[in-house]
């Protein structure tokens, strides 16, 4: 697997694995062309040195896997920073061999690389099986989070 920067051309795969779940299916717009939102929201991560979009080929260079990091600079924990990990996504024909744990590790050494002191994430509670997975990997539901959502 091979672990790269998204550019342009990948946006149609990342957008169709993001809606291509239950939840996804609910609140994206799948459709080609592209609505220009998702263009214009590309531009907008690609040009932000705190965030990294990024896409998993196989070794036939198709795209099977995405997962967007964002770095935050705090005051807390003496001024450190935090990544934080959404928007994970496999293809739906990869699951379940394995990719999603390596996809983390990769992302726990990127952050480690940036000098983050902790990788965090937020995940919808109607995903028992996500938790799961996230608990096995060593993360810790230690916080409550909380949303509010603007029409």
């Amino acid at each position: 697997m091979k672990f790269r920067k998204a550019i342009k051309k990948d946006i149609i795969s990342i957008v169709q694995m993001i809606a291509d779940d239950e939840l996804g299916k609910t609140r994206e717009n799948f459709q080609i062309p592209l609505p220009k939102e998702y263009l214009k929201a590309f531009e907008e991560i690609d040009s932000d040195k705190n965030q990294e979009l990024i896409v998993v080929e196989n070794e036939d260079f198709e795209i099977i896997g995405t997962l967007q990091l964002t770095f935050i600079q705090y005051l807390t924990y003496q001024g450190r920073i935090r990544a934080q990990i959404e928007a994970v996504r496999i293809r739906k024909d990869k699951r379940g061999f394995g990719i999603g744990k390596t996809m983390f590790i990769w992302a726990m050494n990127r952050a480690k690389e940036r000098n983050a002191h902790l990788l965090q994430l937020t995940t919808d509670k109607r995903r028992p099986e996500a938790i799961k997975f996230y608990k096995e990997l060593g993360f810790k539901d230690s916080h409550e989070g909380m949303k509010i959502h603007f029409e």
